[in-house]
């Protein structure tokens, strides 16, 4: 057993900590160790309350963890008795975006490309068929109680189709982007008028809706933003038999009303009556029983369901079993407390791992932590979906997160949407106060801790329609970003290299410098002034930010494999002693500041998903939903 191993394992006898948990650290030979999961808490990707075949409360859930949507699960709401399905097609990686409990009390979801219906009075999965693109993103039903699905594609499955089924009939139809057609990358909503048109809003640059004829195939763009912002066009289905929507809803929104394919401006709407459907994204929680009793509590991690009866206020609590393999975890640094931390997701959990107790602490965080930084004794985290930015004392008590609320530990310093929702890169800057986020859908928020102020920097004054997944800091006040290409066709086609000066938020130089890359994954600090970076998967070079030149370029993929690839990845992973390791998913190289050749040290036992920090002569790394390191050589 190595000595490191040794040590950790000795440690595993001190006191717990009140919410810790044992590691158990196993040691893997080769200088690797295993030091486990985060936490064995599942996710629900939709649950909704209704009845089964008995007249019985039940709660149906999609569930999901590392693998994706792995199974069903349903529970008896008086008893807690549970009974888990696995999905009636292969798992493989995605999980429910979408989901819809039917006025037939059937509930519907799509993902993995399948079509899927379950039907609680069977206790069943009743229909199953592949069919659109590889998630349902939005889902409606019509006043025939068709069953309508919105589904996009990924890059390498980029299919987008409209896919309806008729519960009577058991017919399905799929409906493909008309010629020339206009259909987005994503949809979240959908509605249909009691003509049997069929709208969806989409976004996120600009705004605008779509109606289509289900019955002729005909789509049409009815509603363009006139003020083009960021945002998600929002639409509903009202009781009057009509659609109505907005290009950006907010309080001050201009309605329209959209029926039979054509759309008029109707200004201000002071009475919405919604028709009730069941439905929304992933974050679906339906409480409200049949019989009038409401889920009050849902807890994945206690195993806990309490139902509330509003007419006696009597609350009863059960507790219900299923099984989980535990969601990964998006990434992990050392803090300024001597842990390794990060945030696991689905759920969204803080996760700290200490070594010298081989403990692990598990706690409900805020957001889902896409990217960690630390600076000035502080651990700050950018978050999804609102991008986030938030700071923890590990000093002090922790005291869970509201949004704006003050006392808090982590605290929530601001959030930085429009520029951005989804953080790919946290950059804690040289000079001690400064934090740059960057992400998706393409802009850039500074915060000074000095100020307690965010600046917004919107992708149209960095590069159009691009992205920004790796930064670094340059010296003399300026900062060096890596793009990823717009997955739309607009901008340029091929991802930039930008070096923006920090104090004027002006991007001084820009240009595609390498052919043919979707993504600049990491870039960091190397000897003699010059910089390393990564293209996706694994393209390697050496970049002179004074001369603005690539003076190397290796693809790595043949020998080395693909590089770590989650959102905010940590490729490259400063050592003690100024040493440059990097991460892929075969094991951890090194970089040879003389030759610029990329070395495999060691292979890793499990394949590496997510960086990467080094703490006390270690090397830690995840593997979905565990933990390990790697001895450094002395």
């Amino acid at each position: 057993m190595g000595s490191a191993c040794s040590k950790l394992l000795a440690a595993a006898s001190l006191p717990l900590l009140l919410s810790a948990a044992q590691a158990a650290t196993e040691d893997l030979g080769n200088g690797f160790c295993s030091h486990g999961v985060g936490t064995t808490a599942g996710y629900h990707r939709g649950a909704v309350a209704t009845v089964d075949g008995k007249g019985r409360d039940v709660v149906l859930m999609w569930l999901s963890d590392h693998r994706g949507g792995y199974g069903f699960l349903m529970v008896d709401a008086e008893t807690g008795n549970s009974e888990q399905l696995p999905m009636p097609f292969p798992c493989v990686g995605y999980a429910a975006f979408s989901s819809i409990l039917s006025s037939g009390n059937k509930f519907y979801t799509h993902f993995d490309g399948h079509f899927t219906e379950f039907d609680p009075v069977e206790r069943a999965f009743t229909f199953t068929r592949k069919c659109g693109g590889v998630l349902g993103s939005g889902m409606t039903e019509d006043d025939n109680g068709v069953i309508w699905a919105f589904t996009i594609g990924v890059p390498k499955r980029p299919k987008r189709a409209l896919v309806s089924f008729d519960p009577k009939t058991r017919e399905l139809k799929e409906f493909t982007a008309p010629e020339g057609g206009t259909w987005p990358t994503w949809v979240s909503l959908l509605a249909a008028d009691d003509a049997g048109w069929i709208y969806f809003g989409i976004g996120s640059r600009a705004t605008h809706t779509i109606a289509f004829d289900p019955r002729t195939s005909m789509e049409k763009p009815i509603l363009l933003d006139e003020d083009p912002r960021p945002g998600t066009a929002y639409l509903y289905r009202d009781l009057d038999g009509e659609v109505y929507g907005t290009p950006v809803y907010d309080a001050d929104a201009t309605w329209y009303e959209f029926y039979k394919g054509e759309a008029r401006k109707v200004g201000k709407r002071e009475r919405i009556q919604r028709k009730p459907i069941i439905t929304a994204n992933q974050g679906l929680f339906h409480r409200d029983f049949p019989d009038g009793k409401r889920i009050k509590t849902l807890d994945m991690a206690e195993n806990l369901l309490a139902v509330e009866d509003p007419k006696t206020g009597q609350v009863k609590e059960v507790r219900f079993t299923y099984t989980t393999e535990s969601p990964y975890i998006m990434g992990v640094a050392a803090a300024p407390d001597g842990t390794i931390c990060g945030g696991t997701a689905f759920p969204m959990r803080f996760v700290s791992f200490n070594p010298k107790a081989d403990q692990w602490i598990s706690r409900p965080c805020y957001s889902q932590w896409n990217t960690v930084a630390s600076q000035g004794g502080r651990l700050f985290i950018g978050g999804y979906n609102r991008g986030s930015l938030l700071e923890w004392d590990p000093s002090r008590p922790w005291v869970a997160t509201e949004r704006e609320k003050q006392g808090c530990n982590p605290l929530h310093l601001a959030d930085s949407r429009p520029a951005i929702h989804r953080p790919h890169h946290l950059l804690a800057y040289p000079d001690g106060k400064t934090l740059v986020l960057s992400g998706l859908p393409g802009g850039l928020m500074f915060w000074d801790r000095e100020t307690r102020t965010r600046t917004l920097v919107m992708s149209s004054d960095i590069v159009p329609h691009h992205s920004t997944t790796s930064l670094m800091a340059l010296p003399g006040g300026k900062l060096l970003g890596g793009t990823a290409r717009s997955t739309t066709g607009e901008g340029t086609p091929d991802s930039e290299l930008y070096i923006m000066d920090v104090a004027t938020k002006r991007v001084e130089w820009r240009e595609a410098l390498l052919a043919d890359v979707p993504a600049y994954k990491d870039l960091c600090a190397a000897p003699g002034g010059l910089v390393y970076g990564v293209a996706h998967p694994a393209r390697f070079f050496v970049f002179d930010p004074a001369r603005r030149k690539v003076v190397r370029e290796e693809d790595l993929g043949p020998t080395l494999g693909p590089v770590v690839v989650h959102q905010g990845p940590r490729v490259f992973v400063f050592g003690p002693h100024g040493e440059i390791y990097m991460l892929f998913v075969k094991g951890i190289a090194r970089v040879e500041p003389e030759t610029y050749r990329v070395s495999l040290l060691a292979e890793s036992p499990v394949p590496i998903s997510a960086g990467g920090d080094i703490l006390d002569g270690r090397l830690y790394f995840t593997n979905g939903p565990s933990l390990y390191s790697w001895r450094l050589p002395e």
